[in-house]
């Protein structure tokens, strides 16, 4: 039984590594040019401070999943790994909130301001942007059932 519960939290811990380190990934490489009126404008990911805030913070949790694979369960590390297993979900999640509100300017623009959308012009940025996120959701979704199994696991011992 031990065997099993070890085996899925490597498991979980694998998915975490593979979607965070997806999300961190395709944001990195969310470029486009195009001209508009005669001018070229370019999109990438560093123009927006949100964007390299996600990109950190999935690039954090990736270094994180992989250092953790390696803490024994049962010793004094892997009650702090618990811990900060729920720390790391609340990184993520406050990466995509981010990620998310400039997105949806992105796409929408915002006309009390005077911003313009530019989804129309650089789609295959937006595509990208859109792509990561949706990784980084998978990601702190697994997180979060990363969390739940081993507060379950650790908490049901002591419940009898």
């Amino acid at each position: 039984m031990a065997k099993t519960k070890s085996l899925c939290t490597v498991l979980l811990r694998l998915l975490a590594l593979g979607a965070t380190t997806s999300a961190a990934v395709v944001m990195a490489t969310s470029r486009e040019t195009t001209v508009v009126l005669n001018l070229p404008f370019y999109a990438k990911f560093t123009d927006s401070p949100a964007f390299m805030y996600f990109l950190v913070t999935n690039g954090v949790a990736s270094i994180y999943s992989l250092l953790a694979l390696f803490v024994p369960s049962e010793s004094w590390l892997g009650h702090l790994v618990m811990a900060l297993d729920a720390v790391v979900s609340m990184l993520l999640t406050s990466g995509i909130s981010v990620a998310l509100a400039i997105g949806y300017v992105g796409k929408k623009g915002n006309p009390h301001a005077g911003w313009l959308p530019i989804c129309n012009q650089v789609p295959k940025f937006c595509d990208h942007v859109s792509g990561a996120t949706i990784a980084g959701v998978i990601g702190a979704a697994i997180y979060f059932v990363l969390h739940m199994y081993t507060l379950v696991r650790t908490i049901k011992p002591l419940l009898g």
